[in-house]
């Protein structure tokens, strides 16, 4: 049974869902926040509809919000939302955009929400209670060896800026079975029910990937950066695994080939 305070983040993502699908394809118009990332109608309103469900219910509780900022940080409990992850491809009419609700207590991820309304699913965890992709259990793969994993990129900016990073990388591509661009919540979607089985990332927002992290490893996965730290407020890049790759493609990445205790 979902505890009060997933029901509540599921409820909040439905209510997100329908601000979101009202909207979409309806020609939005479009602004520059400072850091000249894109914002619309639809982030605000979808924002305000998740705030109000969870403030409602858990008043006590933090919120940071992609469009209205950090409230209350020093809580016990936190909740980090972003309303509307892809306005880039929401704007374009592209389906591959999300709302991403989590819970961060005592500095630890223990809840995930993913919702793509348009894309057709939800996926959601806790911690130890497993996770779900539209209400049914979903598990990691057991692909074990570099040569027959399916490997999912997304933003690689910084990392192709980075000569030996770009390196590295390339040489990767050159040893798994598959290379895939799915980017977004779909890579991690997929990477928690066994479809593919590593994703890597350069440039992301914890807002972006906080609810995945819990997602992925109830899944049994393992959700690192690029370097094999724990996942927090100031995490920029992922290394998301099925657990059995981490240790080979944290090595393959330049990295010492220990595990993290982020996958425990």
């Amino acid at each position: 049974m979902a505890s009060k305070e997933l029901q509540a983040a599921l409820d909040a993502a439905r209510a997100a869902a329908e601000v979101l699908r009202s909207l979409y394809r309806r020609n939005v118009a479009v602004t520059l926040k400072a850091d000249r990332s894109p914002v619309t109608e639809a982030d605000l309103r979808a924002e305000e509809a998740i705030r109000q469900i969870l403030r409602s219910r858990f008043p006590d509780y933090g919120f940071y919000g992609e469009e209205g900022g950090q409230h209350a940080m020093h809580a016990q409990n936190v909740w980090l939302v972003d309303p509307l992850d892809g306005t880039k491809s929401y704007v374009r009419d592209c389906a591959f955009f999300s709302t991403q609700i989590a819970l961060l207590r005592a500095g630890r991820l223990v809840l995930g929400v993913s919702c793509a309304p348009v894309y057709g699913e939800t996926a959601w965890a806790e911690s130890g209670g497993g996770a779900f992709l539209d209400g049914q259990p979903i598990c990691v793969s057991g692909v074990a060896g570099i040569g027959e994993a399916i490997l999912s990129t997304g933003n690689l900016k910084t990392l192709a800026a980075s000569a030996g990073g770009w390196t590295r990388l390339g040489q990767l591509v050159g040893r798994v079975n598959r290379l895939r661009g799915y980017g977004d919540f779909l890579h991690y979607h997929l990477l928690a029910r066994g479809s593919l089985d590593a994703v890597i990332e350069s440039d992301v927002n914890i807002l972006d990937i906080a609810a995945l992290a819990v997602i992925v490893r109830e899944a049994g996965g393992v959700f690192t950066d690029l370097a094999g730290r724990e996942v927090g407020l100031s995490t920029t890049s992922v290394l998301a695994t099925n657990g059995a790759l981490h240790a080979a493609l944290l090595q393959a990445m330049g990295v010492a080939s220990t595990q993290s205790a982020a996958g425990t």
